[in-house]
């Protein structure tokens, strides 16, 4: 896959993966690295599915429908990547920390709802619910941060409370943050998702 890799400048064991929304690319959540931990390596990814000359993680059939077949088939896809990229980059795969946007967030939870602690911690913004009918894995004490707009039109907020709802079930120490906007990503949301990052992902080694 696609990607652009930044190593720790502090030798830290962390790494950030990110992952685009929708027409985005492997560099458009770097600012949000340097937000969240300026610290931390960086891999970020290009999705491989082209849609109308945009880049995404997986297909879909129509807005807010997503094609199950190809997101399961997308999932592992880039849970093989993350794998064989620690083993090029020499990253710590215990140490991953997802942050995903949109399109980029709902790739993220699917790799949660298909495997167990893909990641050390996960931030999604405006996700959806990846997938239904699916005995999801235990995730106790994994922190899960979830950045949401109370006037989304692409993810209502029926669906963020839904997927909030299944990751709390499975024990996720979850935090469920409004912001007063639409879908558009917001600075106050990624001051948030830092202020919990130091206070559960940063402190778990």
């Amino acid at each position: 896959m696609k990607h652009v890799f930044k190593e720790s400048k502090s030798g830290s064991k962390k790494t950030l993966l990110l992952l685009h929304g929708t027409g985005g690319n492997e560099e458009d959540l770097l600012p949000l690295a340097d937000m969240i931990d300026p610290n931390a390596a960086v891999l970020g990814v290009r999705g491989n599915v082209d849609e109308n000359g945009m880049n995404r993680f997986f297909r879909r059939l129509r807005e807010g429908v997503f094609d199950e077949e190809d997101l399961k088939f997308r999932t592992k896809e880039l849970h093989d990547f993350i794998d064989e990229a620690a083993a090029e980059y020499g990253f710590e795969r215990e140490h991953v920390t997802a942050v995903g946007y949109s399109n980029g967030a709902n790739i993220a939870a699917s790799l949660l709802y298909h495997y167990e602690r893909p990641f050390q911690s996960a931030f999604l913004f405006h996700p959806m619910v990846p997938i239904r009918d699916l005995n999801l894995p235990d995730m106790s004490g994994l922190p899960v941060f979830i950045g949401a707009g109370s006037n989304d039109p692409i993810c209502p907020p029926e669906e963020t409370e839904e997927l909030y709802g299944h990751l709390k079930d499975k024990g996720a120490a979850i935090k469920l943050y409004w912001a007063q906007m639409g879908h558009q990503l917001t600075r106050d949301e990624v001051e948030q998702a830092a202020s919990f990052y130091k206070e559960h992902a940063d402190s778990s080694s």
